[in-house]
This record gives C-alpha cells, sequence and structure tokens, in this order.
C-alpha cells in the first residue's frame, strides 16, 4: 500500500481532450437584452455610489484659466499635499513639504454645483498613485525652470516664486521661507511624474521615494467627503514680474 501510494504521488497527469461548445446567437436584440439584465443591478449599484452627492462646489473650476495658476490647479495641489502628509507623518513620522502635479493631468473641470464621486473620477480618470519623492533643493530649483518653459500651470503647493520679465525665476520659498539648494525636501506627486513623466526628469535624481498606495483620486475623493463646500483659493503662489 505505501509503495503504491508512493509512486502515486509521482505520477504525471495529462490531459487527453478538450470538449467545447459553440452557442448561436440568432436575435441579437435578444443577445442584448440578455446582457442588459445580466449587468443591471451591478450597473445600478455602482451609479448610485458614483452619483451621491459629497460636496458643493460654489463656481466652475477650470484648468484652461489662468497663465500659471488655476483654481482647480490649486485645489488639487492644496488638497493632495494635505491628504497626502497625513499618511506620510503616520508611517515616516516626516513632513511633506511641496506637492507638484502636472497640468495634463486634470482631465476635466470641476462644475458649479453637486460634487460627486463621479466628478473625481472624471477629473482624474488614471490610476495613478502618490508617491513621496526626497529631493535637493537643486532639484526644486530645475522645478521652476522647467515650469517656466513649459508655460504651464502645472499644480502646486507649499511653495512659492517670482517670474520676471525675462522668464527668469527669483524669490523661490518653500512654506513661506527661502530654498536652501542643498537641503532635502519631501515633495508628493503622481507615480507617473515620480518616473520622469512629462519630462520632468529632475523626479529620476530623486535621494529615496516612498509609495503611499494612495491613489490621487481617491484622494480627491475623500476630500470631497469631508467637505461641505469647496474653498476657492485666492493665494498667490507664481507672482509675475512686468
Amino acid at each position: 500500500t505505501f509503495l503504491a501510494l508512493g509512486n502515486t504521488s509521482w505520477a504525471q497527469l495529462e490531459v487527453y481532450k478538450i470538449e467545447g461548445k459553440q452557442i448561436n446567437i440568432n436575435d441579437k436584440a435578444i443577445a442584448i437584452e440578455s446582457y442588459n439584465q445580466y449587468v443591471l443591478p451591478f450597473k445600478t449599484h455602482i451609479d448610485e455610489d458614483l452619483n451621491a452627492v459629497l460636496a458643493t462646489c460654489p463656481e466652475t473650476l477650470d484648468k484652461s484659466k489662468g497663465q500659471w495658476q488655476t483654481t482647480i490647479g490649486d485645489l488639487l495641489a492644496d488638497v493632495t499635499l494635505q491628504k497626502a502628509n497625513f499618511v506620510f507623518k503616520k508611517r515616516e513620522n516626516l513632513d511633506i513639504d511641496i506637492c507638484i502635479l502636472n497640468h495634463g493631468g486634470i482631465r476635466s473641470i470641476l462644475p458649479k454645483g453637486d460634487v460627486t464621486a463621479r466628478t473625481a473620477f472624471e477629473i482624474m480618470p488614471f490610476e495613478n498613485t502618490s508617491i513621496v519623492v526626497a529631493l535637493l533643493g537643486e532639484q526644486i530649483a530645475e522645478f521652476t525652470n522647467y515650469f517656466v518653459k513649459e508655460k504651464k500651470p502645472h499644480p502646486i503647493s507649499g511653495m512659492s516664486f517670482t517670474i520676471d520679465a525675462k522668464n527668469v525665476v527669483s524669490n523661490i520659498k518653500v512654506n513661506e521661507k527661502p530654498l536652501e539648494l542643498t537641503k532635502t525636501y519631501y515633495v508628493v506627486t503622481s507615480d507617473y511624474l515620480s518616473n520622469g513623466g512629462d519630462n520632468m526628469t529632475f523626479f529620476k535624481k530623486a535621494e529615496k521615494t516612498y509609495d503611499l498606495d494612495y491613489k490621487l483620486r481617491n484622494i480627491l475623493i475623500d476630500y470631497f467627503k469631508e467637505a461641505d463646500v469647496i474653498p476657492i483659493s485666492k493665494k498667490i503662489k507664481i507672482t509675475q514680474k512686468k
């Protein structure tokens, strides 16, 4: 008996036959109706979650309005810095200094009126997650030069700077303090940008990276759930001198 069991454990199984069956659908309308009946309960449940009102926005926030800053960009950067810092502080006992996102990552307006989870999916349809990157002040200075060269209002939070008439950057500040080129700053961004996306190659010089496992879209949804009325930031982060 033991010998038989031992031999059985070494036996190799082989597939000797595969059977299939073709089901013909002659009536397209019936096929579609059957599909809809199957999907409907799931769709109804998802729609209820996505359409639930989470907050109210007093005016439409649009990324196309603003030379160096936009209302929606300021909101996204400020919210990302705030929510990501809560996680980073608990995990690493460190604070995030800056948030840098990209203008192209904003895919829709934040319309006036009811704000829902669907709104967040429309604004950020991608699966980007938040990454904290440890950068020297030198790389922060590189970003400001990149910013001016690109001529796009990339969302930022936690920093400010001045652009003169010749597009030269000066007076760079982080948390209201002058930038120190040799100091390490913690910057929250997306996984896409942390890998050098949108030609933000300065991120690839990071001393260290931390994956927060917190999607940017979920950060926005969590913020909407906590907010009653979405605030409209009027803070000047980038000053243009003529």
